[in-house]
């Protein structure tokens, strides 16, 4: 733009004094004017930069660096040019070619995505901007590299189980505070870090299944050996008892006692048949004879 200026005021005196020479056309000296009032327009305009809001510029005349422009307009040399950042928060999705693979204490592969929700320090635009030199190259350079290292690190310190599973939330923590911790003396601030999909490689899925089925067999065999157990003890408890009751029994079981049971039984047969012959015996070992027809 400040070429452009020098042109159109070098442009307005040719033609002024073309215009001097041809008296006779006065629409020179007009375009003359024009032409020095765009040169002047267009050499202010080079001196001046306007920021947007929620950015900062980083100028840089003949190679150096000055300091960093606030939003609005800034005063600058017509050989300065400014390189702006955005100091809105950028995400940085760790995911699909990008996924991370990371490796358990174990030795299991896994597959993680994260989301790094970064933002330029204005404060420290001038120091990325030596690091990097842009807004891409900060999270391509800086970003990207660091976070897959402090995601892979973090792994590295679980198990597979716990990476998946059980401490997702713990090491979700350890990550962002690991990323915020490396990149804040870079100007780079990170608000949140966001772990939202661990899956495990085809391998430990498939390892995973089989001790999941062992698990499953032996609960079954240890519950199979259970009921067993249970079931000799309660047949034990019940062999246990029916001797206890035969011991009894045949302790309260006499000679006597039997043949009146005996005879009380044939008692009952002989209702039917008036005389019935008991084949009890005696004491002697002689049949008895019952009368069903008496009362004795």
């Amino acid at each position: 733009m400040f070429v452009l200026s020098i042109l159109l005021v070098i442009a307005a005196v040719v033609v002024w004094f073309v215009a001097k020479a041809r008296p006779e056309t006065p629409a020179l000296k007009l375009g003359a004017v024009a032409s020095l009032v765009a040169g002047v327009f267009f050499g202010i305009a080079s001196c001046v930069h306007v920021v947007s809001a929620y950015e900062v510029g980083v100028p840089v005349t003949f190679g150096k660096v000055g300091s960093p422009m606030t939003p609005g307009m800034n005063l600058k040399s017509p050989f300065t040019n400014v390189t702006s950042f955005s100091t809105r928060p950028v995400d940085l999705n760790l995911s699909d070619k990008d996924v991370i693979e990371v490796r358990s204490s174990q030795g299991g592969v896994m597959q993680a995505e994260v989301t790094v929700k970064w933002a330029v320090s204005p404060a420290k635009a001038v120091e990325l901007y030596r690091l990097a030199g842009n807004e891409e190259s900060i999270q391509q350079r800086l970003v990207f590299p660091d976070s897959r290292e402090i995601v892979r690190n973090v792994f590295a310190r679980h198990t597979s189980e716990e990476g998946y599973s059980s401490a997702r939330e713990k090491i979700n923590t350890e990550i962002g505070e690991l990323i915020k911790e490396r990149l804040a003396p870079r100007g780079i601030d990170v608000s949140t870090v966001n772990l939202r999909n661990v899956k495990p490689s085809q391998k430990l899925q498939d390892t995973i299944d089989r001790k999941i089925q062992q698990k499953e067999a032996t609960d079954r065999a240890t519950e199979a050996s259970r009921t067993a157990e249970e079931e000799a003890k309660r047949r034990k408890i019940e062999a246990e008892g029916i001797a206890k009751a035969n011991k009894i029994l045949n302790d309260s079981l006499t000679d006597k006692v039997l043949m009146n049971e005996c005879i009380d039984a044939f008692k009952q047969a002989a209702k039917q048949n008036p005389v019935y012959a008991v084949p009890c015996g005696g004491g002697d070992g002689n049949p008895l004879i019952v009368d069903g027809t008496r009362n004795n």
